[in-house]
């Protein structure tokens, strides 16, 4: 099942939620749709199940307009954020209702019940009632009973947000593995990032109404397209500043407020527009005693925040501030006041402009140079 968003609005009283989003996700596409709280991604599945109408837009499923067919007909499954089982009704009776709301007779019931129940790893708590179960347990049987009616589409509501920590990485990699093994197209709303770079085959950054990026979480994470999507990730070193100077091959970039100039491989967004802002990815950065790449800068180090196998080291460049994450390992010899070398290579920093940059040269074109061709063509 195929699904295209056209110019969703929804309003609540004056409050504008969404506002004219579009979004085509493909066939069998696992769709992870990512962002703060109270950006509207529940209203937005709600919307596509049929729960709630949206002021304005279509929505397509399959190429079939489905605004006004109502939610039983729109063959979706959906799983909750607070599992919403029948406390009163067994796991297999919690299962069993969508199957018998529509009509399926008590042999076909049955062995699809079990079906699905050994798929998630519930069939010996079929007689167990929701009380007696583990936060993990319940989800899985809202998954049960949203998979049982054979869907074309599953929408999953933050599903894993009241799971222990520990149960979490083992039912991500069920889901992922149960979307797989079904085919089914599913659209998961979350707020936790790890959750879309594991589950994802692309990611959408839902900000104030729309979406921001849609890419997969490789390169979303590592190619932000805006200053929003570069914080919202933890990419938030974001320089502003201007070409001073143009090569062959890159540029020198002299960032604002500062007195320091970096060396950045030649984008053609360079040519046309001289004030832009950079990302710099904290991932991306080396933190050594001795200078290296085209870029190292002598500053001292402010803070260092302990991340697991990871490290968030602060360093003052000369009043700049950046963020670096390191291996915890590259760092033992490193304290706070310790000067040390931020080194990063031309290609690490890539502009804010609107498009990935990780592309091939000729089709390295942001959104400011594709305008500024069209004029120069009308002229």
């Amino acid at each position: 099942m195929s699904i295209f968003l056209e110019d969703i609005t929804k309003y609540f009283g004056s409050q504008k939620v969404l506002d004219k989003l579009s979004l085509k996700i493909k066939k069998g596409e696992f769709h992870v749709i990512l962002g703060p709280s109270g950006e509207g991604k529940s209203t937005l599945l709600s919307i596509i199940a049929g729960l709630l109408k949206p002021d304005k837009g279509n929505i397509w499923i399959d190429g079939q307009l489905v605004n006004e067919l109502p939610p039983q007909k729109r063959q979706i499954g959906f799983v909750f954020q607070d599992f919403a089982l029948f406390p009163h009704l067994t796991v297999f009776e919690n299962v069993a209702y969508g199957l018998k709301a529509r009509g399926v007779k008590n042999n076909k019931l049955k062995e699809r019940i079990c079906f699905y129940l050994n798929m998630v790893g519930l069939d010996m708590y079929r007689d167990k009632y929701p009380p007696e179960l583990s936060g993990g347990q319940k989800q899985r049987v809202a998954l049960a009973r949203a998979l049982a009616i054979n869907p074309r589409l599953l929408l999953l509501d933050e599903p894993l947000s009241h799971i222990d920590a520990w149960q979490q990485e083992k039912l991500r990699e069920d889901l992922k593995q149960i979307q797989q093994n079904t085919g089914v197209t599913t659209i998961y709303v979350t707020h936790d990032q790890l959750e879309a770079r594991v589950l994802a085959d692309r990611v959408s950054i839902l900000h104030q109404g729309r979406i921001e990026q849609v890419e997969p979480p490789e390169e979303l994470f590592y190619q932000p397209k805006t200053g929003f999507v570069a914080n919202f990730i933890g990419a938030t070193n974001i320089l502003d500043g201007y070409v001073s100077k143009m090569n062959d091959n890159n540029v020198k970039f002299k960032i604002k407020d500062s007195d320091l100039t970096i060396t950045v491989k030649k984008y053609p967004i360079f040519q046309d527009k001289r004030q832009i802002r950079l990302c710099l990815h904290p991932e991306k950065i080396i933190l050594s005693l001795r200078p290296e790449k085209e870029n190292h800068f002598l500053g001292v180090v402010e803070d260092i925040k302990l991340l697991g196998i990871t490290a968030r080291v602060n360093v003052n460049i000369r009043g700049l501030k950046i963020k670096a994450i390191v291996p915890r390992k590259h760092i033992s010899s490193i304290t706070r006041q310790t000067s040390v070398w931020v080194c990063f290579s031309s290609d690490v920093p890539h502009p804010l402009c609107g498009r990935c940059h990780r592309l091939p040269p000729h089709l390295r074109r942001c959104n400011q140079c594709r305008e500024n061709k069209q004029k120069s063509v009308e002229l």
